[in-house]
């Protein structure tokens, strides 16, 4: 590669190395020091004029050093004259700050782009932005890979039975990646989600009525003349005949059964029953009889339970407890701790209030899965939700960077000790492993694997404590951007998942 110089920041010289192992060539000379009052000086001690300049730099423990080291050394190399000089971050900095989340809230993730652009940067090549819109901040052309295919490879290649596995989500926002990764391994996926927290003493009945978005009242059915339960809200009606459709069928003698093999089933007491779209063709008696057919020899009795696929858990202190665990709240006599909502003067009102959005209720400004340690705060009680069937499988809990364990433990915990899942394996490709995080997911028992990328420099010292950990390479995929880039050849290979044979 005539013509091209690659520098490396302090943040990631090793990975820096490989990359240019990779293409054959050494990285470029520069001298990177600090003054005595902290001020970062760069200089460059090879000739840059018409050269092609790549400067790699990732985030580290010193993320404002380093943010202001890549942007001296991308305008020391503007000013050497060269011809183009493109900015490898691996993980880019501030991307968890690429929205509002309150009305005096800043924009960080835009205001670093600027100051990439003013610094001289004309290409950007990154992996695994935090939310893929940040491109837009950006008035040069910006490289998003994906570790995607990494991952993939290497679940095929180092799980056993990883065709009957389990992709999940730890929040509602990942479902997208979750969905991506799933589809590529052709595999089914799920979904944990944490309320927000529970009032005290709030009654089992309370909570399922609130799941359900319905409230019962009885009624007397004139075709069949029996009690039946509907809805109190008219436009909750579909919805009710829905959720008792996936539990009930009728074997004609008016008496309900379960739905053989989770089929969706209409109750005979329903003379109009709620079709789908696929079913408006069907007439009321071949829907019935057909469902006859595949409710007979199913000689179960009623059962009322909701569907096995979603499964409820208490989560106290970021742990998943048994149903009978008493409360923090509850467990000191007589007495309750202080609420600071104002809206608990009722057991169930903090369950039920809606929670506020930043910008005045803006849906735009929910949390993210970044602030999920904030929703997750110690002494107090949260409602987890597993959807999707794990029990006996692996699961791949899937993001797209690990920074504190709360979250992590939760959602293991709850497709481990809830869902009877086998294995749990903890992917991401970020790990930014602040604090102890590393340290306190090799200790969690729910956890056998945690896999993440090298686009964050690990300690070393702390990556040999942690034999749970697996660190995947992401040289290779670097070396062939930087390379396609520099001769003008199409990145789209670099997005495509390659089969082994």
């Amino acid at each position: 590669m005539r013509g091209t110089l690659i520098f490396s920041g302090t943040s990631c010289p090793s990975l820096t190395k490989q990359i240019c192992e990779n293409l054959g060539m050494a990285p470029a000379e520069a001298e990177l020091t600090q003054f005595s009052n902290g001020e970062t000086s760069v200089r460059i001690l090879t000739s840059v004029r018409e050269k092609d300049v790549f400067v790699v730099q990732s985030g580290s423990p010193k993320i404002n050093d380093t943010i202001m080291e890549l942007l001296i050394m991308i305008s020391a190399c503007k000013g050497g004259s060269a011809s183009k000089v493109t900015a490898v971050l691996p993980y880019f900095p501030y991307s968890r700050q690429s929205k509002k989340k309150s009305h005096r809230g800043a924009i960080t993730a835009r205001m670093l782009a600027n100051l990439l652009g003013v610094a001289g940067v004309k290409h950007i090549v990154t992996v695994d932005l935090h939310a893929s819109q940040m491109q837009g901040f950006f008035k040069c052309p910006v490289d998003n890979l994906h570790a995607e295919p990494l991952i993939a490879r290497w679940i095929r290649h180092n799980v056993p039975d990883w065709k009957e596995a389990v992709v999940v989500s730890k929040n509602a926002g990942g479902t997208k990646r979750v969905t991506s990764l799933a589809d590529a391994l052709k595999l089914n996926f799920g979904m944990v989600t944490t309320d927000k927290r529970r009032g005290h003493n709030m009654t089992a009945s309370m909570i399922m009525n609130h799941l359900d978005g319905i409230e019962r009242q009885p009624v007397l059915d004139p075709i069949s003349n029996q009690v039946r339960t509907t809805s109190t809200e008219p436009e909750k009606e579909a919805t009710n005949a829905q959720s008792q459709d996936s539990r009930v069928v009728a074997d004609g003698q008016g008496s309900p059964r379960p739905a053989a093999n989770g089929t969706r089933a209409r109750s005979a007491s329903n003379p109009k029953p709620h079709h789908t779209r696929s079913q408006t063709t069907l007439s009321q008696s071949s829907v019935i009889d057909e469902l006859d057919e595949e409710a007979e020899g199913d000689e179960l009795e009623f059962n009322d339970q909701r569907a096995a696929e979603v499964i409820h858990g208490r989560l106290v202190q970021g742990h998943i407890v048994p149903d009978d665990f008493v409360s923090p709240a509850e467990s000191v006599a007589g007495t309750e701790i202080p609420d600071e909502d104002p809206m608990v003067m009722s057991h169930a009102s903090s369950f039920f209030a809606p929670q506020s959005h930043a910008l005045g209720g803006s849906g735009d400004a929910e949390a993210s899965s970044d602030e999920e340690e904030e929703i997750l705060k110690p002494k107090v009680e949260h409602m987890i939700t597993l959807v999707g069937d794990v029990k006996g499988r692996s699961v791949f809990i899937v993001d797209d960077m690990i920074d504190k364990p709360g979250s992590w433990i939760a959602a293991a915990e709850t497709v481990r000790k809830r869902g009877k899942a086998e294995k749990v394996y903890c992917i991401a490709t970020h790990g930014v492993f602040g604090g102890d995080c590393l340290e306190q997911m090799q200790a969690c028992d729910c956890i056998d694997t945690i896999v993440v990328t090298n686009s964050y420099p690990i300690p070393e010292e702390k990556a040999r404590k942690a034999s749970k950990l697996v660190v995947l390479d992401l040289s290779f995929l670097l070396a062939e951007a930087i390379r396609r880039n520099h001769y003008g050849e199409s990145m789209s290979p670099l997005f495509q998942h390659v089969l082994d044979s």
